[in-house]
């Protein structure tokens, strides 16, 4: 019952669209229609391009799979963007796609990673019977699967796995491999500039460089793929190494994209372009500073912690030695003392094109103690259905102040599948500065200021041995106009003010209560930590369900919530709160015992 509460909670705070200040580009798109068919003719034009007969060098595989995803594959457990399909004996294109995130993934072959992880005989039968099933109902240029970007993926899948594919088959499958890369090749060629900027482009392109570089008779598309990365590299990733969707998760599969690239060119002897080479050195440092002291990436803005091993893995084989950035990193200030990391979200959001995931999450923050998670984001929806995605852009699914009824940012009028932010809270410029006396953070945004006459102010300060986080959260009126607009709904209200919480997301690991007479909780995470929050001001204290929204699940996980709650009834409502471990807890603490983090096919 916490958890169905939870789910309608968040969703009744749902943002809605009100005195936009943001203006989404209005530039005409191609319809869905006229992109399949033209994804349909690409296709079929490129069935009549030579085939290839072989590696110009046996490829290496790189991507990373999961050896518990290859056991429930070959079981018949098939897991899919956040859906199971248990179907023994079958193959993975007879299931009915319950959803089109199934469908996408199931074509993009990332699947093909875990088998290979696997690496039995038995995984090895199963990943060749669906590539070639695939080859037989799709390799024509049918089915949802031929899109510049899922084309990519697929591309470097079939290429990094090629050896497992090809051991121990006959002729003519080893034919229809090579005749199916050379199609979906020239495809891309074609189509590349049809995949969306960012992380689909790269992907695309991605796939024709790995492509010209592997196949014998394709070498004629690197040059202008080679390129065309660079360009992509200029345009999309920032001075800063960031990306304009503001997606810690998506900037990791970017990087590991540029690093794939740099790998394979420089390994066939060509040049690697300057603003290719340029955005990994930009782009490694960035992704340090989003890095929670466990490994895992800040969750904001529709990203995940990403795979386990992945960040480390990418940031190895790139050899990038920079240390995080100081200041703000993709529009992330970092916090960091001992064994503590917070990361803050301490930016506007993403506008435009760029924010079809952004969320409401402007000051909002996530806390790690050495290897456990403790503050959290709820996360993405997305995996778990059109409400949950919505819910988990919400004001309120993040740990940060909230107002009743209205989140931060809002969400504007959809764009097909997308609903961009159109009225987005401008975060003031970050004060940040450390020394003796710790990290010491101030951030300001106007959120709720043409609904409510409100500016929302954040201060955080972080001691120096990272022990004690000490925040303050405030609502202000401050000119005569906001003031003038915050008694318009005092009025409205009937003088009882406007009802807000502070929340506090708490990974679902952690075991909290109420203690010292309901004016703290305690916090023990599974290292034996303990944690104490303690409110200071007049807020009313509860510890509230919530949910935590994690990818490779098929249900959100029930949590817990820290909720600082009142009603502002003047110009200024200031709560303020402390987030520290108990005084009996040692400086340091071995935390070698730890849970399997990979998801698993379980409610």
């Amino acid at each position: 019952m916490a958890l169905v509460s939870m789910a309608g909670t968040i969703r009744g705070n749902r943002t809605t669209n009100r005195q936009r200040r943001g203006n989404v580009s209005s530039t005409p798109r191609t319809s869905a229609g006229t992109t399949r068919l033209a994804n349909r003719y690409a296709a079929w034009r490129a069935g009549a391009v030579r085939a290839a007969t072989g590696f110009n060098s046996a490829p290496e595989p790189r991507s990373i799979g999961l050896y518990a995803r290859g056991r429930q594959l070959v079981s018949g457990n098939i897991l899919l963007a956040g859906h199971l399909a248990e179907a023994p004996g079958r193959s993975l294109w007879d299931i009915t796609s319950p959803d089109p995130a199934f469908a996408q993934a199931a074509q993009g072959f990332g699947w093909l990673d875990d088998l290979a992880a696997l690496g039995d005989a038995t995984a090895r039968v199963r990943a060749q019977d669906w590539t070639w099933d695939w080859i037989d109902r799709y390799g024509t240029g049918r089915g949802p699967g031929w899109t510049p970007d899922l084309t990519g993926r697929r591309i470097i899948r079939w290429l990094h796995h090629g050896l497992l594919l090809l051991t121990a088959t006959d002729k003519a499958h080893t034919d229809a491999y090579y005749r199916a890369l050379t199609r979906q090749t020239a495809f891309l060629a074609r189509r590349w500039r049809a995949a969306a900027p960012g992380l689909p482009r790269f992907e695309a392109l991605t796939g024709l460089i790995y492509a010209g570089l592997s196949l014998t008779g394709m070498e004629g598309h690197v040059k202008t793929a080679t390129a065309a990365l660079a360009r992509e590299c200029r345009a999309e990733v920032d001075a800063g190494g960031g990306l304009p969707t503001r997606n810690p998760e998506e900037l990791l599969e970017v990087f590991t994209l540029l690093t794939w690239a740099a790998q394979a060119l420089a390994e066939a002897d060509r040049k690697i372009p300057g603003p290719h080479a340029a955005a990994i050195e930009r782009i490694a440092p960035a992704l340090r500073a989003l890095r929670h002291a466990d490994g895992g990436l800040a969750r904001f803005h529709g990203g995940g912690r990403g795979l386990e091993g992945r960040l480390d893995h990418a940031l190895a084989q790139a050899g990038v030695r920079a240390a995080p950035n100081t200041g703000l990193s993709m529009g992330f200030a970092r916090l960091a003392a001992g064994r503590t990391t917070v990361i803050v979200d301490a930016a506007s959001p993403p506008s435009e094109a760029a924010s079809g995931t952004a969320h409401a999450s402007s000051t909002a923050f996530e806390l790690t103690s050495g290897r456990r998670p403790l503050i959290v984001s709820c996360g993405s929806g997305a995996p778990f259905g059109s409400e949950w995605r919505r819910a988990g852009r919400a004001t309120a699914s993040h740990s940060t102040l909230s107002v009743d009824g209205f989140s931060s940012s809002r969400l504007g009028t959809p764009m097909g599948a997308v609903e961009p932010l159109t009225d987005r809270a401008r975060v003031a410029p970050a004060r940040q500065t450390a020394g003796p006396d710790g990290a010491h953070l101030f951030l300001s945004h106007d959120g709720w200021t043409t609904t409510h006459g409100l500016t929302a102010n954040r201060t955080l300060d972080l001691t120096p041995d990272g022990r004690k986080l000490t925040g303050t959260d405030a609502l202000t009126a401050t000119t005569p106009a906001d003031r003038q607009r915050f008694e318009d709904v005092m009025t409205r209200s009937r003088l009882e003010g406007l009802r807000f919480a502070v929340r506090f997301h708490l990974h679902p690991d952690v075991d909290a209560t109420v203690d010292m007479g309901g004016n703290a909780v305690s916090i023990a995470l599974k290292s034996g930590e303990i944690w104490v929050f303690r409110p200071s001001g007049r807020a009313q204290l509860t510890l509230d369900p919530s949910v935590y929204l994690e990818k490779g699940r098929l249900k959100p996980r029930a949590t817990k919530q820290i909720v600082l709650s009142g009603h502002a009834t003047d110009f200024e409502t200031v709560v303020g709160w402390t987030l520290a471990k108990a005084q009996d807890t040692p400086l340091a603490i071995r935390d070698l015992d730890r849970d399997d983090p990979t998801p698993v096919a379980v409610d």
